[in-house]
């Protein structure tokens, strides 16, 4: 399959029970390649409320996505992801949590982040080598969102503006939803994800993703962090 970009994911382990009701509450499994069925709970259209990450599949961002630079092939980056996953320990946190990130839904992880916000910074600034250049048109896309000079500093920089200092760790479950939806949805996943949620939550290992011509992101490989 040939992907127009690609990212670093942390993607949760397949098989966990948690896994398995978020990856149907967004309706893509990005490991299969497959959509599948959203769970059925009254009074909670599941389909439009993850209809906005859902192209994604269930993961938390590392390096955002990025087309590659000329010259570079992804033989090359999966090389050089390979390097780095072995260079990086596992991390490991209290928990996860369903939080409220504006308007929109996701998990936060519990406890000291600084191993994680660590993990995610080295694999934006060690494979930047890679990513193409912003065009302008994206540069005015996330300027429009209206951005903090740090923020409109890391864009410059790395091409998107959550990272490094700016980065917040997040599994995202919802598209922005209006307070009374936003009420309903974080009650429904508080009573059917939230006892599903593990602790500790640890990262043993990074995903290769890539985006398809339709917009969907596919895991390419995982690699496992042994540093």
């Amino acid at each position: 399959m040939t992907f127009t970009r690609y990212a670093i994911y942390f993607a949760p382990p397949a098989g966990a029970e948690w896994v398995k009701f978020a990856t149907n509450w967004l309706g893509w499994d990005m490991e299969t390649g497959k959509a599948v069925p959203h769970p059925v709970i009254d009074g909670v259209d599941i389909a439009a409320v993850s209809e906005v990450p859902r192209k994604y599949g269930l993961h938390a961002t590392m390096k955002p996505p990025f087309r590659l630079r000329d010259g570079q092939s992804v033989e090359t980056l999966t090389e050089a992801f390979a390097q780095i996953a072995q260079a990086q320990p596992p991390v490991t946190l209290e928990g996860l949590d369903i939080a409220r990130l504006g308007r929109f839904l996701a998990l936060r992880p519990l406890g000291d982040e600084t191993a994680l916000n660590a993990l995610a910074a080295a694999c934006v600034r060690d494979l930047d080598s890679f990513r193409a250049p912003a065009s302008e048109a994206e540069l005015e896309r996330r300027r429009a969102a209206g951005l903090s000079p740090e923020q409109d500093a890391n864009l410059v920089q790395w091409g998107y503006p959550y990272v490094m200092e700016a980065f917040r760790f997040h599994i995202t479950l919802s598209g922005k939803l209006n307070k009374p939806t936003l009420n309903a949805v974080q009650d429904t996943l508080q009573s059917r994800l939230a006892p599903l949620l593990p602790t500790p939550f640890r990262i043993t290992d990074l995903a290769l993703a890539g985006e398809a011509n339709d917009g969907r992101f596919h895991l390419i490989h995982r690699y496992t962090l042994s540093g």
